[in-house]
């Protein structure tokens, strides 16, 4: 049975509006890179995306105690990296989501989380 693991691309906030032509096509052959070692290695990307910068985020505390939630508008000051975006990973086992993860292109870093299997509980 497939493990399912997330890959959160953690880096500094960038403006999108910013980056140039070939910067952006760069980015995109580094993914595509990505993608491609990931299928060769028989496993596969079930999903992911690039983000919009946090100046487009909500911050949202849930309701508690009978109160209403509280909502906070992007960007936030305490917060010098950002998720940037993610994929989802269907890998064999732990060592290979490991391994694929690592090839994943980032200005940053890289946060690998297995995910829980709910339907089993």
């Amino acid at each position: 049975m497939a493990e399912e693991y997330i890959v959160l691309i953690v880096e500094e906030p960038w403006d999108p509006t910013a980056v140039t032509e070939e910067q952006w096509g760069a980015a995109m052959r580094a993914h595509q890179a990505f993608a491609e070692a990931v299928q060769q290695a028989g496993a596969s990307i079930l999903g992911g995306d690039a983000l919009q910068p946090p100046s487009t985020a909500v911050r949202i505390v849930p309701a508690r105690d009978g109160g209403s939630p509280v909502y906070t508008d992007g960007p936030f000051a305490d917060t010098k990296e950002v998720v940037t975006g993610y994929y989802k990973l269907g890998v064999r086992d732990a060592d290979q989501a490991r391994e694929l993860a690592a090839l994943c292109p980032s200005g940053g870093r890289l946060e690998l989380w297995p995910v829980m299997a709910t339907n089993a509980m």
